[in-house]
């Protein structure tokens, strides 16, 4: 078993510690670009059809601390979630 990567990481806490676990939200990752916090937390809330605006910082929270960064390439999103 190969050790889990950052957004493995990300994933794993928004799902099991968070309770988001709304996977669909790699279908919108964009193939290039940047990625904020933000919009990575308004993706997960779509995906999971909930309006947390109580849990948005929290959740930036946790994008920030798996990928470093409140931005990051898209790129890097990708390659993490494809396990390149």
């Amino acid at each position: 078993m190969s050790k889990p990567n950052k957004f493995d990481g990300m994933m794993h806490d928004y799902c099991v510690t968070h309770g988001f676990c709304g996977l669909s939200v790699t279908d919108v990752i964009p193939n290039s670009g940047v990625v904020s916090a933000d919009e990575f937390v308004g993706w997960l809330l779509k995906a999971e059809a909930f309006d947390g605006k109580k849990e948005l910082q929290v959740l930036k929270d946790v994008f920030v601390k798996h990928m470093g960064a409140d931005q990051i390439d898209a790129k890097e999103l990708l390659s993490s979630y494809r396990g390149s």
